[in-house]
């Protein structure tokens, strides 16, 4: 395993990180500890989590995530473990969570770090994220920003002041962003500098062969800023696995929860993870592991987050760091990238 700096901050983090979103859904407390055992086994030291989690999000399942990571955790050195966790925005209108939320303002913020805190079972988090911002933006499979829908938010520099009390309090370490843009980064970065705050260390986006956006301005951004990408979704929600080209019906949660990932609905995402799995295949390789190896070994990537709901899916994961890529492989990558741009962002 390698482990890198997370942006400006002192977190020497495993270039895979552990994701839990399926934990209290999919997996069962056993199943979720056994891969958080086989995590730590191979090296990995950084697990993401999240309030919202499991997902997809329903109040019957709310915090479950954090429990079960909670439950392991205290089995754990808790300086061996780098330990993420979020805090939902208002901006899909969860209701079971604090009531929408309404803001993040400093009593949302707060109370949202005191119940992770609560159920993760530590009084401290080494990561606090904020998982979407609250201001308007396009998220989540919208594709452009629209100004007619403006809306009264909280300003970014409360929102750091709350945190820099925290993170002074000894309750979170670092702050990082999560499903953000350029304007938002640079926001962040230029408060924390001009009024003492702190710097966020990480943005977490999606990222995978489907969904390049991130390269297009966020890139040049995070690294001229010290900001490390998080890149959650590698196998874009199964889509780069090829079970759905093999088997529409395929199980997954795709197929299991109604409305889900609305992003890869679009019309040109079956056509372009058949041609990547056209690549994996000339390279006798699965699809999963092309994908994942791509993700793994490029230059803009501190971590990783895989997720698994069986313990033959996490093992074709870690294994696929063993696997470099040919330069003649990412040309190839790049041609079909050029003819399916982005399907879904």
């Amino acid at each position: 395993m390698e482990y890198r700096k997370l942006g400006g901050s002192e977190l020497e983090v495993s270039s895979i990180c552990l994701g839990t979103m399926t934990f209290g859904e999919q997996n069962d407390e056993a199943s979720a500890h056994s891969q958080l055992d086989r995590a730590i086994e191979v090296g990995i030291n950084f697990v993401d989590t999240a309030e919202m989690y499991a997902v997809p999000p329903r109040p019957e399942t709310y915090g479950a995530t954090e429990v079960i990571v909670g439950n392991w955790l205290a089995r754990q050195p808790r300086d061996k473990v780098i330990l993420a966790t979020k805090i939902a925005g208002p901006a899909r209108s969860l209701q079971w969570i604090r009531g929408g939320p309404p803001a993040l303002d400093g009593a949302n913020i707060r109370e949202a770090l005191e119940g992770s805190l609560r159920r993760l079972r530590t009084d401290y988090v080494d990561l606090y994220q904020l998982h979407w911002p609250e201001r308007n933006q396009p998220m989540f499979g919208q594709w452009c920003y629209d100004p007619s829908k403006e809306r009264d938010c909280t300003p970014v520099r409360a929102q750091l002041e709350v945190l820099a009390g925290l993170v002074e309090q000894g309750k979170i370490r670092y702050v990082g962003l999560s499903n953000e843009h350029p304007w938002g980064v640079m926001e962040f970065v230029r408060l924390a500098e001009q009024y003492g705050l702190p710097r966020v260390v990480s943005i977490q986006n999606a990222y995978n062969l489907l969904n390049r956006v991130y390269e297009y301005g966020l890139a040049e951004v995070c690294h001229r800023e010290s900001v490390g990408l998080l890149a959650y979704s590698p196998l874009a929600f199964g889509h780069l696995s090829g079970k759905y080209l093999r088997d529409a019906s395929a199980s997954g949660r795709l197929t299991l929860f109604k409305n889900f990932g609305q992003r890869y609905t679009k019309e040109n995402v079956t056509p372009a993870a058949r041609a990547y799995a056209g690549i994996a295949e000339r390279q006798g390789l699965s699809p999963a592991t092309l994908a994942l190896a791509w993700v793994y070994r490029r230059w803009c990537v501190a971590s990783t987050i895989i997720g698994a709901t069986t313990m033959d899916q996490l093992e074709e994961n870690l294994a696929a760091w063993n696997v470099e890529l040919s330069p003649e492989t990412i040309e190839e990558i790049d041609a079909v990238h050029l003819r399916y741009t982005n399907p879904a962002p």
